[in-house]
C-alpha cells in the first residue's frame, strides 16, 4: 500500500502511527519528540511519528532532518514547498501511516503526549472509531477560543453525539483509508470528514497547556478564512440562505408594493423617487450578494475539475 516503507518483518508488528504538522516549532521539536519516545517505552508499545514540514521558515526542518537521522526506525519526515495548512500536512502524513491506530495531534506542547494514554484507553474500552481529546480548560486567547467556539456551534457536524472536534484525535485505520481514498479537492477540514464516514466517535478531556514559545499559525484572518472555506466546501447553508433570504425579500417587496398601491389609492400619494431608490438598492444588493455565493461555489467547482494539489511536497526523509 502507498506509504509503507520499512522492512516486511515490521510489518507484521502492531505499530501505532503519530502524525504532527510542524510549522516553526524549533523549540518543541527535541522535547516533543523524547516524551513520545517515553511514553511509547513505558506502555510497550512500538510506534511511527511522522512529521510534516508544512513551509516553517525557522530551523525547524533541520532539527527533523537531525531527529530522523538519530532515529531513522521511528521517524519519517516531509517537507513541503509552502504552507498548505494544517489539515493538509496531516491528509498527506496519513499516506504513510503503517499504524492500525492513528494519532493526529500540534507540534506545540500544549497538548501534552502523555495524553496519548486516555485516547489509546478511550478506545479500548469502547472500539470507538474516532476518540477526540477535548481540553478541559484551552490556554488559547479569548478572541480564539471564541472563535473556535463559534466554528464548532454553527458547523453542520457538530451533533449531541459529537460535541466538536479536535486536532488532538486518535483514528482508527478504516477511517484513515476512507479519506484518504475518497478525498480528491484540494481543501480539507478534517473533523467533517470524519462525520460523514462514522458517528462512532467518542470524547475525553485531557489537559491544554499553554504555548512554551511562539504564535499560533492560526491568525484572525486565516480563522475567518478556514471557516469561510468550511461553509462553502462542507455545507450547503449559504444557499440555503439564499433561497430563505429570497423568499423573504419577495415577501417583503409585494407587502410594499401593496402598501404604496393603497396609499396611491386612498390618498393619492405620489409614489416619489426615495420608495423607488430603496427598492432598486435592495434588490440589486441582495441579487450581487447571491451572485457572489453562487461564484465561490463554482471556483470551487472548477478547482476540483483541475484537481489542484492539496500539498507538494519538497522532500521525504525515511
Amino acid at each position: 500500500m502507498e506509504g509503507f516503507y520499512w522492512e516486511e518483518y515490521k510489518m507484521k508488528e502492531q505499530y501505532i502511527s503519530i502524525v504532527i504538522p510542524v510549522y516553526n516549532s524549533e523549540i518543541t521539536l527535541r522535547e516533543l519528540y523524547s516524551r513520545i519516545d517515553a511514553i511509547f517505552f513505558d506502555l510497550q508499545k512500538k510506534f511511527q511519528l511522522i512529521l510534516i514540514d508544512d513551509g516553517s521558515s525557522d530551523t525547524s526542518w533541520n532539527i527533523i532532518e537531525e531527529l530522523q537521522k538519530q532515529y531513522p526506525e521511528k521517524i519519517l519526515a516531509v517537507r513541503f514547498a509552502k504552507n498548505y495548512g494544517q489539515h493538509n500536512a496531516i491528509l498527506c502524513g496519513f499516506n504513510y501511516c503503517i499504524g492500525d491506530i492513528i494519532i493526529t495531534m500540534d507540534d506545540d506542547l500544549q497538548h501534552p503526549p502523555e495524553e496519548m494514554k486516555k485516547l489509546l484507553k478511550k478506545h479500548e474500552e469502547t472500539g470507538a472509531d474516532v476518540v477526540y481529546g477535548m481540553p478541559i480548560d484551552k490556554k488559547h486567547s479569548v478572541l480564539r477560543n471564541a472563535g473556535s467556539n463559534f466554528l464548532k456551534k454553527t458547523s453542520e457536524f457538530a451533533s449531541e453525539k459529537n460535541v466538536g472536534g479536535s486536532s488532538f484525535r486518535l483514528l482508527k485505520k478504516d477511517i484513515v483509508l476512507e479519506i484518504k481514498s475518497n478525498h480528491n479537492y484540494n481543501f480539507l477540514y478534517l473533523d467533517a470528514t470524519i462525520n460523514h464516514y462514522t458517528f462512532n466517535i467518542e470524547h475525553v478531556d485531557v489537559e491544554h497547556h499553554y504555548r512554551k514559545s511562539g504564535k499560533s499559525g492560526y491568525t484572525i484572518g486565516k480563522l475567518i478564512s478556514m471557516y469561510f472555506n468550511i461553509l462553502i466546501n462542507y455545507s450547503a447553508t449559504p444557499l440555503k440562505l439564499m433561497t430563505y433570504g429570497g423568499l423573504l425579500s419577495a415577501l417583503l417587496a409585494f407587502l410594499f408594493g401593496l402598501h404604496f398601491i393603497y396609499r396611491k389609492i386612498m390618498y393619492n400619494v405620489p409614489l416619489g423617487y426615495t420608495s423607488l431608490i430603496v427598492s432598486i438598492l435592495f434588490s440589486t444588493g441582495l441579487i450581487l450578494f447571491c451572485l457572489g455565493i453562487i461564484g465561490q461555489y463554482l471556483y470551487k467547482l472548477y478547482q476540483m475539475q483541475n484537481q489542484k494539489p492539496s500539498y507538494f511536497i519538497k522532500s521525504i526523509l525515511k
